[in-house]
């Protein structure tokens, strides 16, 4: 029984493995194409603009006609209806129709409005967009993170298993204390601890990639592990970059038409509209028959009934510059941030150079000497392990630091909106 659950597990380690091994590697860009194409929130932008767009095009709709059947000028006493002698009888029968005619510029405006209405929802769309996608670019480059921390444990545990394998044949023959083999055996240990940790944390990014991509969550993948960290010393982050890139300024600006043209909705509202009434009687008795023909003409803009339309324009008005408000708070607001970020990217560049160039080639170096004298029995093990610690923690903290200068970097493109 033991064997076999042995076997079993061997055959889902040998699956596990092969899976990874062929999983498909993507790239960045093909991520990003696939969110904006997959991802719900997609298609829920797109109905809704189709439903606003539907909704437009019965902008230019009339008023219903209206139709009334009845009696007209009906005495109550019955006989009375009916023809005495030379006396034709009283009341009649009525058949009545009415249309209003609506006014050619409330037509025009009101179309205008409607047809608008879903350029807030575009801009939208691209503003959750864009932070979906930057969303993505984190945990990619996240993950990237990862996979140099595994490259690191997994030299890290070649050099510990040489150490503990040398220290055990030195001390046999009394030539090694002890106390540094038991380091460099917990060291390993936590390497491993570490090594499972940071496989866990990839299935995380994984999961979450796939969810944005709108695919089975377990589905296996790998990325490529190529990056960039880009240059914005040229770029100005002023109000014109905001206004181009930024979908929520661009969705203000639609918020900002679609109140102007709400106001001439209202404006057009106050203007008459004329309209038609034609009744027919079928006269009782011998009546002959008759007929009423009225235009008549509504007048909206008389003080008492235009209190609502002008309350709407003002109340418009002044919504107008509180938008305009918000915009000019949201763009110092992302000047500001994105020249801070700017300014701490430099900086994490300038230090990962200088790693790259001084720190850690020079604890190569050291660690080499170290390990040519350990060889050569003139070096104990303990400063070979001090040797490896200290080269162990600063490329960690190279990585580390690379990958605050990649965050900055998203959080820079989710700022600029640079897709």
């Amino acid at each position: 029984m033991l064997k076999s659950k042995r076997i079993l597990l061997s055959l889902v380690v040998i699956l596990t493995v092969t899976t990874d091994t062929e999983a498909q590697k993507m790239k960045l860009e093909a991520i990003v194409d696939s969110i904006k194409s997959s991802h719900p929130v997609v298609k829920m932008y797109d109905n809704e603009i189709r439903s606003m767009d539907e909704a437009a095009k019965g902008a230019r709709s009339w008023m219903p006609p209206q139709l009334g059947f009845g009696q007209f000028m009906t005495p109550y006493d019955v006989r009375l209806w009916h023809r005495e002698g030379d006396i034709p009888g009283m009341g009649s029968v009525m058949f009545s129709g009415e249309q209003m005619f609506p006014n050619r510029k409330k037509l025009d405006a009101d179309e205008r409005y409607m047809k608008a209405m879903s350029s807030v929802e575009k801009e939208k769309k691209n503003a959750t967009l864009n932070e979906l996608i930057n969303d993505a670019k984190q945990y990619y480059f996240e993950w990237i993170i990862l996979k140099k921390k595994l490259v690191i444990l997994s030299e890290n545990e070649k050099i510990l298993d040489f150490m503990i394998k040398n220290a055990e044949i030195r001390y046999k023959n009394g030539l090694e204390k002890i106390s540094a083999y038991y380091k460099a055996k917990a060291a390993l240990g936590d390497v491993k601890n570490m090594q499972l940790m940071f496989e866990s944390d990839i299935l995380e990014k994984r999961i979450r990639l796939n969810a944005l991509m709108n695919r089975n969550a377990m589905i296996a993948f790998d990325i490529d592990t190529m990056y960039t960290l880009n240059d914005y010393s040229n770029i100005v982050f002023d109000s014109t970059l905001f206004y181009n890139n930024r979908s929520d300024l661009k969705s203000l600006d639609q918020e900002i038409n679609l109140n102007r043209l709400k106001q001439e909705t209202e404006k057009t509202a106050l203007k008459p509209q004329f309209g038609i009434r034609f009744d027919n009687m079928i006269g009782f008795g011998g009546q002959p028959l008759q007929y009423t023909i009225m235009g008549m003409v509504r007048i909206p803009m008389a003080k008492w009934s235009s209190k609502m339309n002008l309350s709407n324009i003002e109340s418009l008005k002044w919504k107008t510059y509180a938008i305009q408000s918000q915009k000019s708070m949201l763009v110092n607001e992302y000047s500001g941030m994105a020249y801070g970020m700017k300014n701490e990217l430099d900086l994490k560049k300038k230090q990962l150079k200088i790693f790259e160039e001084s720190i850690i080639p020079a604890l190569k170096n050291y660690y080499k000497t170290m390990q040519l004298g350990y060889e050569q029995n003139t070096e104990e093990l303990f400063m070979l392990y001090d040797a490896w610690e200290k080269l162990n923690m600063k490329h960690l903290e190279y990585i580390e630091l690379l990958n605050q200068a990649l965050r900055i970097q998203v959080t820079i493109e989710r700022i600029v909106e640079k897709n």
